[in-house]
């Protein structure tokens, strides 16, 4: 995991800011222009342009010009690397978790009280 480190880098920078985040949302569901991304944000073109080279940068979205439009598109692999670090980070809290519970479960007995320990209040 140690050589997607870059690469982790750049997506969690890239989807530190709302506006990116959104347009990573927008593109989830399809490809989309410059133009209809820019359409629901508050901000102007040049700036959505700047957020979409962020993305592109981080490859969590490619961009291809036909004519004069440049549509945008979700990069799924690219996702899925952070999609597992996270995951991988859930399954060992998970289990971290079950063991405390196993340990507390131990600790309170048969009775459901939990027993004190000697030296411990």
């Amino acid at each position: 995991m140690l050589n997607n480190q870059p690469v982790l880098d750049r997506v969690f920078h890239a989807l530190t800011d709302p506006t990116r985040r959104a347009i990573v949302e927008r593109l989830c569901r399809g490809r989309a222009s410059v133009g209809e991304l820019a359409k629901p944000l508050d901000m102007t073109l040049a700036a959505v342009v700047q957020h979409i080279q962020v993305l592109e940068g981080s490859g969590l979205i490619s961009t291809e010009k036909t004519g004069r439009v440049r549509q945008c598109r979700i990069e799924p692999e690219v996702l899925s690397v952070a999609e597992r670090w996270i995951n991988q980070r859930r399954a060992l809290w998970e289990r971290r978790l079950d063991r405390l519970g196993d340990l507390l479960a131990q600790e309170a007995g048969p009775s459901g009280k939990t027993r004190k320990r000697k030296g411990k209040s």
